[in-house]
């Protein structure tokens, strides 16, 4: 439900109800009843991250389970790369269990202090999803370097038996979690890691193969610092637009010039400002905007329109907006340098 208030009210709560009491101008404050453009953009942003819960599930079953045999027989065959393996990988069960829950928690309903609800903990988990896998990384490769000034004997034979179930377990995984990498950024980082850990793991395994045939010692912790950048490249992207969520960055997918335009196109609009847009999730988007519409009625129809379009061409389910006269006094929200 779309709802729009005067700028006076920046200040503080808005309460319609008062405005009335006091003679408020009921042009500028009107509380549409458009429920379609919100309810339905609700809807078809937030079922992607509960229809994955299965997926998440057997994705923790397996990586974990993989993750204590591949640092068991690491720890046993001396292998720093299957060791900088497991900890990227325990780095991904990490991160998938805390998109779960934060997918889990999304889904809550609003309350009296959470206004929005719990959907902006998708955001965290995606930003300290990328956070903990570059820490784990770090230590890797601090270690790979120590190892490639010292190197220790590994077990070629177990490097390759080991990183090749990985890439079955890995791979297998990516494939749960292919069909939303495009929807949620929980999701794609989910499925990247795991698509990455299916090669990096197959890497090991031509690791494995090169020491049995050459005896090339540094090539276990030369790997491993391979496996170490790769991470932090693909890790990069994840990092940079969960940030950029967390700061209400408008989100990559939505032009703010194109959503202004469109807006200045609706009947009757002369002016748009004040226009703020941001994620509220992985999943969701929000818009608040100030139209200036001199000389027109402020009726539900032209919200709901407004509403629909920002749904329809942006894939914004949240609009929220003022309507103005442009007579009078200008809004202090007008001039662009003012947030």
């Amino acid at each position: 439900m779309s709802h729009h208030h005067s700028c006076r009210d920046h200040d503080g709560p808005h309460h319609p109800r008062k405005d009335h009491e006091h003679g408020a101008d009921h042009e500028e404050d009107h509380d549409h009843g458009c429920r379609h453009g919100h309810g339905a953009g609700r809807h078809a942003h937030s079922h992607a991250p509960s229809s994955f819960g299965r997926a998440f599930a057997i994705g923790i079953i397996l990586n974990t389970t993989y993750v204590i045999a591949e640092a068991f027989y690491g720890i046993a065959s001396h292998s720093l790369a299957l060791l900088a393996d497991a900890g990227h990988n325990l780095g991904d069960v990490l991160g998938l269990a805390v998109a779960w829950v934060a997918a889990s928690l999304s889904q809550r309903r609003p309350s009296v202090r959470y206004t929005y609800g719990l959907r902006g903990s998708s955001i965290l988990a995606a930003l300290g999803n990328a956070i903990t896998l570059l820490v784990i990384t770090g230590g890797i490769g601090w270690e790979a370097v120590r190892r490639l000034m010292d190197p220790e004997p590994s077990g070629g034979v177990t490097i390759m038996v080991v990183a090749a179930v990985g890439v079955a377990v890995n791979g297998a995984t990516a494939l749960l979690f292919m069909s939303g990498r495009k929807g949620d950024l929980n999701i794609k980082g989910a499925f990247t890691h795991m698509a990455a850990d299916a090669l990096i793991a197959l890497g090991v395994v031509v690791t494995g193969g090169l020491i049995i045939v050459t005896g090339w010692l540094w090539l276990d912790p030369a790997v491993s610092l391979i496996v170490s950048a790769t991470i932090i490249l693909g890790t990069w992207s994840l990092l940079r637009d969960s940030l950029n969520l967390a700061l209400d960055a408008v989100p990559p997918s939505i032009n703010p010039q194109a959503v202004e335009r469109h807006l200045k196109a609706l009947p009757g609009v002369t002016h748009v400002h004040d226009l703020h847009i941001w994620g509220m999730s992985t999943t969701e988007t929000a818009l608040t905007a100030h139209l200036v519409r001199p000389n027109q009625p402020v009726d539900d129809a032209f919200l709901c329109q407004a509403a629909e379009a920002m749904k329809k061409h942006f894939g914004i389910g949240h609009a929220t907006f003022q309507i103005e006269t442009g007579e009078g006094e200008e809004c202090r929200l007008a001039p662009d340098s003012v947030v």
